[in-house]
């Protein structure tokens, strides 16, 4: 009785409970915060939240440093942001339903925004509040774990400037750090005696590196397919895209090569493919993949999972189901991004309110279940479209997150790939309808291979 007693303690929430502590301050962890304003500018009572931050400013991997390996402050380096970078997707398809981007940006503006642009939107749907107060900014979390017997979290952090380590005590802990930032690197034979460069794509900073120079591309993913865009579009001399099961389906540029996966590299520069073939080449990026790693989180509240568009042992894809006071942001493989985290948020911040209860932890796990189940039978991204858009109007029909035409993000992500498969050179030139304020976005000023300068002021002109 004693054990179901403490469960429903945890499940149910008490009144008196009343702090937060929200690990990140990039695009999950804004939108918890965000969440939690919405609530307070409707008079609700809102709890004691501290997010905590490693980087200096908020906007995760979305803020661009030119350092690798580790920061000023020997910390593991977040940014997985590249020069050049524009968004791959539409940005329709990730607009707030609560702050469009003609409002922040005052103007209808182009569907693929560069980096610096979508950085300086998702700082802006909080730069107005007083929220930032709540952010402690090179303040790196070390250890959180669960006390039973006073059902309270206790995180440990270090504050990287003083050079300090303290612990506080919190009622529940959102792990919004993301999972882009900690690199998948498998092992090939001759990596460590090749005579040319090898990177992760995590260390990618500037295409303008491999102008002239032939390079191999490990990986199918959307870094790999960006950066061999970049990189072509820089100049590079050409590019060869290994994959492990099948080549991506589009219309390459002569440069552009793909081959059976690489095997073994040689000390003269020489890479070996898996049916035999070779090809001499200056460096080798590995866009492998990433890995989902917390090792500040005790191994009863961590997530362990590959990347799945439904990780198990995530009620909701959200709580924690062992001690659902834990709760995960943005742990999906992702189609929908923003606005899927703001759902994610909304309803977090509601269980967190005491406004949504959650079943059992067997019931929990039957529902988790069946979303694995419809995953696994899912045979192609367009079925993945809209399995994450059935599950990101889910959560939003029970909150008050503002509605918005998750059908037309479907429809608006199928144009998206009709369009890159028709030239993965070209994609970006098309534009599309808001969601939200139902405007067609203008073609921008300049065709994506024709523009180098991916600043805001040049984007913006």
């Amino acid at each position: 009785m004693l054990v179901k007693y403490i469960y429903k303690f945890i499940l149910d929430g008490d009144n008196s409970m009343t702090k937060v502590a929200i690990i990140g301050a990039g695009p999950c962890g804004l939108a918890q915060l965000r969440a939690f304003e919405s609530a307070q500018k409707k008079n609700e009572k809102i709890p004691e939240i501290v997010c905590f931050e490693r980087q200096e400013d908020w906007g995760g991997i979305w803020n661009y440093t030119w350092r690798t390996g580790t920061d000023e402050c020997g910390e593991h380096v977040h940014c997985s942001m590249y020069r050049y970078l524009w968004s791959n997707g539409p940005k329709e398809c990730l607009e707030f339903a609560d702050y469009t981007f003609d409002e922040h940006f005052g103007k209808p503006i182009g569907s693929y925004p560069p980096r610096e642009v979508i950085l300086d939107y998702i700082r802006g749907r909080l730069a107005k509040s007083n929220f930032k107060n709540q952010v402690r900014f090179r303040t790196a979390v070390r250890w959180v774990n669960y006390n039973k017997d006073t059902n309270l979290f206790t995180v440990t952090v270090e504050d990287l400037i003083k050079q300090k380590t303290y612990s506080e005590n919190f009622d529940y802990v959102v792990c919004a750090s993301g999972h882009f930032h900690t690199p998948n690197v498998p092992q090939f034979d001759g990596l460590a005696t090749f005579g040319g460069r090898v990177m992760h794509a995590h260390d990618f900073r500037d295409a303008l590196e491999f102008k002239d120079k032939d390079i191999l591309i490990v990986g199918t993913s959307y870094s790999s397919e960006d950066i061999a865009s970049q990189c072509y579009k820089y100049g590079c001399k050409s590019v060869t895209i290994s994959h492990r099961t099948a080549p991506m389906n589009y219309h390459w540029p002569d440069n552009i090569t793909q081959a059976p996966l690489l095997v073994k590299a040689d000390p003269d520069n020489t890479v070996h493919f898996k049916d035999g073939s070779k090809k001499k080449v200056d460096a080798i990026i590995l866009c492998t993949g990433y890995l989902h790693h917390f090792p500040f989180l005790d191994d009863e509240l961590k997530l362990k999972t590959n990347n799945r568009l439904w990780p198990l042992d995530l009620y909701k894809g959200i709580f924690w189901e062992t001690n659902p006071k834990m709760i995960y942001l943005g742990m999906q493989d992702q189609f929908y991004t923003f606005n899927m985290f703001d759902a994610q948020a909304w309803y977090a911040r509601d269980y967190m309110l005491g406004k949504i209860s959650l079943p059992s932890k067997e019931k929990m796990t039957e529902n988790s279940l069946e979303w694995r189940k419809r995953e696994d039978s899912l045979k192609d991204d367009e079925q993945k479209i809209w399995f994450q858009g059935d599950y990101t109007k889910e959560l939003i029909e029970a909150t008050d997150y503002p509605d918005f035409d998750i059908e037309g993000v479907n429809k608006t992500f199928m144009e998206w790939e009709h369009h890159k498969h028709e030239d993965i050179m070209t994609f970006r030139n098309n534009s599309y309808k808001s969601l939200i304020t139902g405007k067609k976005s203008p073609t921008h000023h300049t065709p994506w291979l024709d523009e180098l300068d991916d600043s805001l002021k040049a984007y913006l002109k």
